[in-house]
């Protein structure tokens, strides 16, 4: 009996244990007790056992802790995440050793880890100059780029790593072998495509086009333009879906890349009729000229046009001497044409003595008939075979006999930045962000000289007025355009107020101008 409890309906002190279930029961009323066998326990995960709660199992049917199971679905976690990334098992157990020796053997669980797991398998790769795309990992985790980005600097920070730099030579091979678009094409293709690929690639190095861009969209745009020269049929908008760029940054890079390849063709003979509307019928030319610039320099034969030696009449004489492979054939009926006129030339017995052959009208008649149907037929064949002449010159391609690219180039293997800022190419350009600066600084100083104009004209309306006098259209003044007048305006306008230097301005710094000389 225990005497120490009420019952919660009888309130009697009548209360015992049931042998099955350890439950109180009343015994006057046999109501049973709620509640009344909670045992508090106090302790760490594997403090004291309850009535039926084991405090520090992960539920029924398991006898991990807490611990084990956190490390347990931490490890998973890896391996899912790097089979996505196509690494090896080799990789995939240093990525877990680098996250044990930061983690000091705890792991993790939450949003963050996926994100945490991903930066760490960035820098293993990142560091054997197996270059991953940053993107790419993010999509796996799914989180953005510089949310991963950040993680990476801190991992690196914590681990006192020193990575090597972003290689885009090597970010264009693994993109073109991982590629679904290039599955079904021949290994002899994809290895031409790869030299032509790396050869651009170091071209952009050198005009300073891969400069502060992101490599992804510069790989699409070169793998888009050797998959044409190489007659493979493929979209700018699935590659930039496969490797995880923007489309319309994709064209941008493209497009940049095509007006490059327009400035080298202007040395060609017919360059000034290239644009880049038709650069892709020509870059076989052009490419052709810059491997052989390329290859000039590197040796030390000098420079110039002259070294491209542009071999039209092999080229013709091979073209023409493959008959059957480019529709040329041979009919009876061309040489039926000269027939008569060379039996004229060897036999000329009529007019040389013109009675010894006498014909009669009938006989003439049907000489003359016959004729008129063997030259109908002579006809015939010849409108034929300017049909087809027609049809071959219109479908004729000259890169089908021509075997353009070599491959012998240093450029087509993978060189130092010096060694390829020293290749001459055709062509050496400022860096796009240079040009651009250049740009808008003559745009500032315009808008400078169009401010100190309006502040005049505003200080001194006389001169305004006298310099116009002379009576106007009015139709001309309803047409006339005016130009409006921006922010950047407004702000060149009161520096010049305050006297602020017009080198200063010209810079472009006007939140530290504005600081200084307005609002100070």
């Amino acid at each position: 009996m225990e005497g120490s409890c009420r019952c919660q309906k009888c309130h009697s002190r009548s209360l015992a244990a049931d042998d099955v279930t350890g439950n109180m029961v009343c015994v006057s009323c046999g109501v049973v007790q709620e509640f009344h066998n909670f045992q508090a326990d106090f302790g760490g995960i594997s403090g004291p056992k309850g009535t039926f709660v084991r405090i520090g199992t992960v539920g029924s049917g398991s006898f991990l802790n807490y611990k084990e199971k956190k490390i347990f679905h931490a490890q998973k976690l890896i391996e899912n995440d790097m089979v996505r990334l196509g690494l090896s098992d080799e990789k995939t157990h240093e990525v877990k050793l680098l996250v044990e020796k930061i983690t000091d053997g705890e792991y993790g669980e939450g949003m963050w880890f996926p994100i945490f797991v991903g930066a760490c398998a960035y820098v293993v790769m990142r560091k054997d100059q197996n270059m991953l795309p940053i993107v790419e990992v993010a999509d796996v985790v799914g989180c953005d780029a510089p949310e991963l980005g950040r993680m990476v600097s801190r991992v690196i920070k914590f681990t006192g790593l020193k990575l090597p730099e972003f290689d885009i030579v090597d970010s264009f091979e693994r993109a073109i072998k991982v590629c679904p678009s290039f599955n079904g094409i021949s290994d002899d293709t994809v290895q031409r495509m790869l030299q032509q690929g790396v050869f651009l690639v170091q071209c952009l190095v050198k005009w300073f086009i891969t400069t502060g861009r992101r490599p992804q969209p510069v790989v699409v745009a070169v793998l888009v333009l050797v998959a044409g020269l190489n007659e493979v049929d493929i979209k700018i908008e699935d590659l930039a879906a496969e490797l995880h760029a923007a489309v319309s940054t994709c064209r941008r890079r493209y497009k940049e890349l095509l007006e490059s390849l327009v400035k080298v063709a202007q040395v060609l003979p017919w360059g000034k009729d290239v644009s880049v509307k038709n650069i892709q019928k020509n870059a076989p030319f052009v490419l052709q000229y810059m491997e052989k610039k390329s290859r000039a320099t590197c040796d030390g034969e000098g420079q110039g046009t002259e070294l491209v030696p542009w071999d039209l009449e092999n080229l013709v004489g091979d073209c023409l001497s493959k008959d059957t492979r480019y529709g040329v054939e041979n009919h009876a009926s061309d040489d039926s044409v000269f027939r008569y006129f060379e039996e004229d030339k060897v036999l000329n017995p009529v007019s040389d003595h013109p009675d010894i052959y006498k014909f009669s009208s009938e006989s003439l008649s049907m000489v003359y008939a016959k004729f008129l149907d063997e030259m109908s037929g002579v006809k015939t064949a010849t409108e034929i075979d300017e049909k087809r002449a027609f049809k071959r010159r219109k479908s004729f391609n000259i890169l089908e006999c021509w075997d353009w690219w070599e491959g012998k180039s240093d450029l087509s293997k993978k060189l130092y930045l010096k060694q390829i800022l020293e290749r001459d190419v055709g062509l050496d350009t400022n860096p796009p962000s240079f040009d651009s600066g250049c740009l808008a600084r003559q745009e500032r100083i315009a808008k400078i000289e169009a401010a100190k104009e309006r502040i005049r004209r505003t200080l001194n309306p006389s001169s305004v007025a006298s310099s116009s006098d002379k009576p106007k259209n009015s139709k001309r003044r309803r047409n006339q355009i005016h130009t409006d007048v921006d922010w950047e305006d407004l702000i060149i306008e009161t520096l010049l107020l305050h006297s602020v230097r017009e080198e200063d301005i010209v810079d472009g710094q006007y939140s530290v101008l504005l600081d200084l000389h307005v609002f100070n």
